[in-house]
């Protein structure tokens, strides 16, 4: 018999505890497929096994003393599932930290408090600066927690966080699962006077009716605000790592149900943390064989190996720090020392460089265009509800023809109440949709006017013009050609003069987005922002500029600077490059480094580097680039 200090692991009878425990996870799956959209057309039968099924064998497992065992196996459901999580959010720890900021802005989790409390100066966004900070702590927290349930450390004080952490991010999942962006809060903020915000919201004020200004001084001014909320629409980077391995990420309702599972699991362990204790040797070893056995399932999913390494050495090194650690560390808090201590090690490696395993579209070895083309059109349908006045039934119908003229064309009977879409099938959009790599013709300096390929552009879009001058003023009215028309002209108040030939003034901005993914070989610098970007080998990509000048390959910065930020950045740095303008949230999906070095080659990624990993020019020939 299976023995826990002073409870029994197999209860009454080990055979039928196991039996029902797995009863009961499948009629957990039951319930959750009763809730899902695609088994709707079952989802009564399916939700009346789940119910039916979990309550009874609940109940036969209390009666047969096996809600210990059922803890242990949810012990290795959670803790994998755990280790898995926080690995895969410390893998890309600024990914995590920019979903952290969507949530903490006022439109985002803070208006739920705003509308149950009536608080409308609550906000999280102080937040904000602090997120990567939250983004690293619980990333190892969650890493450590599962390690300690899988070890059977500290279960009285694991199982509360585990209940407390499990009880938020259920909210949290809810939230998102039933925001409504089309719903609307109160939003009352404090701005200093000569803030760009208060410069734009106080002549708002004026004729919009959303915005109300309650106080004004010399300093600040409080204004109230009705707004839509901020709906965050997937799950970070464990969405990330889904949309890189199994081609999407999960709905919101699918995280708000795995979370419910987790939190389900999570119980049972609470309820039994009295009778959990550290493992003996042989449960060591069956907690971590079927442990390892369940981070494999979801390494095989998300495509990455490293997480069985990573657990199964994170575990084996808790065991070993505590058999020969000593008084010191030979103990619960030695194994939480060393699972935070290997923990901190792989989260700062990943922020000094790039993320071990790169989810996303971007990732070396991928293919832009048709990361860019990879989505799928949704599938719905559209159908009128008509009420009948006498029945008071609604019924749905889908065409105006004659086989329902019986209803739409009676109208002392049907009365028309609206129109509805339903999801048949849902889009799903492309994994590259903002990359495009412009500048505004406004914005063009010497460098990127002598750059060929725009100045092929500017050459293009030449146009005659006319110049109609004011003959009082002596302003002048370039008209277009093809717009001129002399007897239009008063010509007692204007006079004609040359015909000019110029830029076509309908040319506002110059996309490369195709001739990037055309080249055979292109180098790509990314910066979301110059002015804090580290580039301290900046002597590197400078030497890379100049050979691959000599080479004919086509180097380019891509950033969000403004005209007068780049051409401080070329005072400061020497870096003589023709810089474009892309959206910064993509350039963060892109890279999470600033700045950081990509090579293309026919659309294909095939280098990306991180600005403390910057190559030299002979590395990039030898490994990358193809030169003569």
């Amino acid at each position: 018999m299976l023995n826990n200090t002073n409870f029994s692991l197999s209860g009454k009878s080990l055979i039928l505890n196991i039996i029902f425990i797995a009863v009961n996870l499948l009629g957990l799956s039951f319930l959750v497929m009763g809730y899902h959209p695609s088994f709707e057309a079952n989802a009564f039968i399916y939700k009346i096994l789940g119910y039916g099924l979990m309550a009874a064998t609940l109940v036969t497992t209390f009666l047969l003393q096996g809600m210990l065992l059922f803890a242990y196996v949810s012990r290795v459901l959670v803790g994998g599932l755990f280790i898995v999580s926080g690995l895969i959010k410390a893998n890309d720890p600024k990914g995590f930290a920019y979903k952290l900021e969507e949530y903490f802005e006022d439109g985002a989790l803070a208006y739920r408090i705003k509308e149950w409390f009536n608080w409308e100066t609550f906000t999280l966004e102080y937040l904000i600066e602090h997120a990567l900070l939250l983004s690293v702590l619980i990333c190892i927290f969650e890493i450590v927690l599962g390690a300690l349930v899988l070890l059977g450390a500290k279960m009285k004080s694991s199982s509360w966080l585990m209940l407390i952490m499990m009880l938020f991010f259920t909210f949290l999942t809810w939230h998102t699962k039933e925001c409504d962006p089309h719903t609307t809060f109160t939003d009352v903020d404090t701005y200093a006077i000569n803030s760009t915000a208060a410069n734009a919201k106080i002549p708002q004020a004026i004729n919009n009716e959303n915005i109300t200004i309650l106080n004004q001084t010399q300093e600040f001014v409080t204004i109230k605000e009705v707004k839509k909320p901020q709906c965050v629409d997937d799950c970070g980077c464990f969405g990330d790592a889904m949309k890189g391995s199994i081609g999407r990420s999960l709905t919101p309702a699918e995280s708000f149900w795995k979370d419910i599972v987790l939190l389900y699991l999570v119980v049972i362990i609470f309820i039994s943390r009295r009778k959990i204790t550290n493992n003996t040797n042989r449960e060591n070893i069956v907690m971590i064989v079927f442990g390892t056995l369940f981070i494999s399932f979801f390494s095989f999913i998300f495509t990455w190996s490293f997480p069985i390494i990573f657990g199964l050495a994170s575990l084996i090194l808790a065991l070993w720090i505590r058999r020969t650690g000593g008084r010191i560390l030979g103990n619960d808090w030695g194994m939480i020392l060393i699972l935070t201590v290997v923990c901190s090690i792989f989260v700062t490696y990943v922020l000094m460089y790039l993320p071990m395993r790169d989810y996303r579209p971007y990732h070396v070895g991928s293919n832009l265009v048709e990361r860019m083309q990879d989505g799928e059109d949704g599938i719905y349908e559209n159908f009128m509800v008509y009420s009948n006045l006498k029945t008071k039934k609604d019924t749905m119908i889908t065409n105006l023809d004659e086989s329902t003229k019986s209803i739409w064309g009676d109208t002392e009977t049907w009365k028309f109440e609206k129109r509805e879409t339903k999801t048949i099938k849902a889009a799903i959009p492309h994994a590259i949709q903002q990359f495009d790599p412009s500048i505004p013709v406004q914005n063009l300096t010497t460098v990127e006017k002598e750059f060929e390929p725009i100045s092929t552009i500017l050459e293009n879009n030449q146009a005659q013009y006319i110049d109609v001058i004011d003959k009082e003023t002596g302003d002048r009215y370039p008209m277009t050609l093809a717009d001129f028309h002399l007897p239009d002209i008063d010509t007692a108040m204007y006079s004609i003069g040359d015909t000019l030939v110029r830029l076509d003034e309908s040319l506002t901005d110059i996309s490369l987005k195709d001739y990037i993914l055309d080249q055979e070989q292109v180098i790509l610098i990314f910066s979301r922002n110059l002015n804090n970007g580290n580039f301290s080998r900046i002597s590197r990509l400078k030497e890379i500029a100049e050979k691959a000048k000599e080479h004919n390959i086509s180097m380019i910065m891509i950033s969000t600077a403004s005209k007068e930020e780049v051409m401080a950045f070329r005072e400061k740095t020497g870096l003589m490059i023709p810089t474009l303008q892309n959206d910064e949230i993509e350039i963060k999906a892109i890279t999470r480094s600033n700045p950081s070095l990509m090579v293309l080659s026919n659309s294909v990624v095939k280098g990306k580097y991180p600005f403390r990993s910057t190559p030299s020019w002979e590395w990039l020939t030898k490994n990358v680039l193809i030169v003569e």
